[in-house]
């Protein structure tokens, strides 16, 4: 749509997309709202559109992720959780221990990433576990301890869904929500997803392509829940000196891409709590736009993920060294901005 167009003009297109059997899904952008169309099983006319008052063109998307390209919409999408503009201008800080294990652990936890300058805390109160023996997480009670550490901190929080069965009961205590590596093609559980009016977090699956990663984001959108947050999280590999190997290049790769926001996991993109600072500080330099990393008040008491879960004081020192690289970062694009503003019309001259 033209940037001067009204409300009335977006209305007109999304019943022009409805009486021809489609659906319209309405993108507001920074500097113009997109209109995304779906439920078309071959290319839909352009002309059917382009005269319609407002339209400023008619884009055939040639992806077979519509709504997640940036064929559809070219500016990038900020996801506000609870205040913290992920995507935006600043570095999106999530932290927290893996499982919520206690009430006095996640305050502990809540109250450590919170002075180190963290935006948001995750914690699993469900936990997908590799044995059935395993920590399965403490349910509705963990959903408990984390709100009340949202109360006093607040911090928003991130946690994960595992199944449809529990998602309603996550839905109503979290700020986003987290799907998991292991999730990532539940196509169903993307489904009622797509359905909530929560912001999303899905992770990477531990051995998908970047093509099925945008797919299963397409699945949330299709439902018209467009607050996705991407998350890069490792991948499986011949690769025995970490856990998983940390996929960085998926970062400029999606922001190519996709107009959706990316962060990275290198908690669980190394497994080793000696290389997740370093991977923190490459993730922010690849063009990251927040980090979710593991802390734990005890790593070595941790019922989950200890061995690659941070203390409090190695967190604090990780997020001040991404915060000055990305600081950095952001100086330098502004001033390479001025510099174009300034020099083009010279050169046009």
């Amino acid at each position: 749509m033209r940037a001067t167009a009204s409300p009335q003009d977006i209305a007109n297109v999304c019943a022009k997309i409805q009486s021809l059997g489609f659906r319209p899904h309405v993108m507001p952008g920074a500097e113009r709202t997109a209109i995304g169309i779906t439920g078309n099983h071959g290319p839909v006319p352009p002309a059917e559109f382009e005269d319609l008052p407002g339209v400023a063109e008619a884009i055939p998307v040639s992806k077979p992720y519509k709504l997640v390209s940036r064929e559809v919409k070219p500016d990038n999408t900020v996801v506000d959780v609870a205040g913290c503009a992920v995507g935006g201008a600043e570095l999106a800080l999530c932290a927290g221990p893996c499982s919520v294990e206690t009430r006095e652990q996640i305050l502990v936890s809540a109250r450590a990433v919170k002075a180190a300058g963290a935006q948001l805390l995750r914690g699993g109160a469900y936990k997908p576990r590799t044995s059935p023996y395993a920590f399965q997480g403490l349910g509705e009670e963990g959903l408990r301890y984390l709100a009340e550490a949202r109360a006093e901190t607040g911090l928003g929080i991130v946690t994960e869904a595992i199944d449809v069965e529990t998602f309603d009961l996550v839905e109503k205590y979290t700020d986003c929500i987290q799907i998991g590596a292991r999730n990532m093609q539940n196509f169903s559980l993307l489904r009622r997803a797509g359905r909530s009016r929560k912001p999303v977090l899905l992770k990477r699956g531990m051995s998908n392509t970047l093509d099925e990663f945008l797919m299963a984001a397409e699945y949330i959108l299709s439902e018209g829940n467009y607050q996705v947050i991407l998350c890069e999280r490792g991948v499986r590999t011949f690769a025995d000196h970490t856990r998983n190997t940390l996929d960085l290049s998926v970062v400029p790769a999606v922001q190519r891409l996709s107009h959706l926001p990316i962060i990275v996991d290198p908690s669980h993109g190394t497994g080793k709590r000696d290389k997740v600072h370093p991977m923190a500080l490459a993730a922010v330099a690849a063009g990251a736009s927040g980090l979710i990393v593991e802390v734990h008040p005890n790593p070595d008491r941790a019922l989950s993920d200890g061995y690659q879960s941070l203390y409090p004081s190695q967190f604090e020192v990780l997020a001040d060294d991404c915060r000055a690289i990305s600081d950095l970062l952001r100086k330098r694009k502004a001033s390479a901005d001025l510099l174009g503003r300034v020099i083009l019309p010279v050169a046009g001259i």
